[in-house]
Parts: C-alpha cells; sequence; structure tokens
C-alpha cells in the first residue's frame, strides 16, 4: 500500500467565531480548519481528466453536490450522488483521478467578513485523490449524508441509474493564513475533531 500525505492547502482566516455562526479554528490547527470547512460546504468543482475530443487528457471541470454527513456529523469523506449519464463521471470511468475543490467563499463566511474568494483570508481547500463507487453500510451512511443537506436529491429521476460514491482522499492542499502551504498527514485529517468540544 503507497503511504500517502494529506497536503491540506486552505486559504483561511482563523478567527475563534463571527456574527453569523460559523467558529473556524485557529489557522495554526491546520487539520481541524481543513476538516471544518469539508463539512460547511454543500458543493464543490470536481477536476476530471478529459475522455472527450477536442479535450482529451486535459482538464475539465464540473460542479457536484457534496456531503461528508448531516449537520453535525462529519466524516471528512466528501460523498456524492452520481449517474453514468454525467460527463464528468464518463470520465472517471476511465481515469478515476480527480480534484476536489472547495472554500467558505461557498458560505457567507467571506462575504460577511470582506474577503475575496481568491484571498488567504477566505477558507479555500483542494483534494487531490480518486472517485470511487461504494456499496453496504458506507453507502447507507452516504444516503443519509447526502439527502439530508440534498433533500431534492430524492425525487432526481430513477432511471438514471444513479448510484453513492466518495471521494477517496490522497492529499489535502491547504493554505491557511499567509505563509504558504502546510502540510498534514491523512491520519492527521481523519482524527481531527471539526468542532470545538462543549464543557
Amino acid at each position: 500500500m503507497r503511504v500517502s500525505q494529506v497536503f491540506v492547502l486552505v486559504l483561511g482566516t482563523t478567527m475563534f467565531g463571527s456574527s453569523f455562526g460559523l467558529h473556524v479554528p485557529p489557522h495554526d490547527q491546520v487539520a481541524r480548519v481543513a476538516r471544518y470547512i469539508a463539512h460547511q460546504v454543500d458543493w464543490g468543482s470536481l477536476a476530471t481528466i478529459s475522455s472527450r475530443p477536442p479535450v482529451v487528457g486535459q482538464p475539465f471541470s464540473n460542479v457536484f453536490s457534496i456531503s461528508d454527513g448531516p449537520p453535525g456529523t462529519s466524516s471528512g469523506v466528501p460523498y456524492m450522488y452520481l449517474t453514468r449519464m454525467e460527463i464528468s463521471v464518463q470520465d472517471l470511468k476511465v481515469n478515476p483521478q480527480a480534484s476536489l475543490s472547495v472554500s467558505l467563499a461557498q458560505t457567507d463566511y467571506c462575504r460577511q467578513q470582506g474577503y475575496d474568494p481568491q484571498s488567504p483570508l477566505c477558507c479555500h481547500i483542494i483534494f487531490s485523490g480518486s472517485v470511487l463507487e461504494i456499496n453496504g453500510t458506507e453507502a447507507d451512511f452516504a444516503k443519509k449524508a447526502l439527502f439530508t443537506r440534498h433533500p431534492e436529491m430524492i425525487d432526481w429521476p430513477s432511471d438514471h441509474n444513479w448510484f453513492f460514491s466518495k471521494f477517496n482522499i490522497t492529499q489535502v492542499w491547504v493554505l491557511d493564513y499567509f505563509g504558504g502551504v502546510k502540510m498534514v498527514s491523512p491520519v492527521e485529517y481523519f482524527q481531527a475533531t471539526p468542532f470545538r468540544k462543549h464543557h
């Protein structure tokens, strides 16, 4: 088994709290910041390697709804509900390698703070890895995670052969505040607690 690393590239401020309810962990707790952002967002930009002319072999970015768990229950794993009819899913059939970008710009956080989405103070993560179909108990969790946060999915056309999948993380790029890229291991990422403990 190849040992992978998680490079957490979070473009982010690390305020202890805000007027609209988000409590981003301190920026020196990089793994927690990454896990926090992964749980706050509802969608991401998935970049695949195109399998279609005239752009075969080139990056192809597309938007997908994601969830790492129902609100308040974070797994750290971005789950997706996909159909093989979708163009990016056809790319993944040829090459499952992909990257997934998410940002707190997708929430009200950056706008309320006056941060441009490209600013290092607007939290941003890029996951590298692959997209894998899942079954069994993990698919059951993915269903709960996705349908809780994206209830419209329940009524999507049944003849589209939907299936549950996960983004299998091998690297996480996080630029947290200023000063360049910080790195954490996959173990540190998944063991991190994204929420503050209440006493």
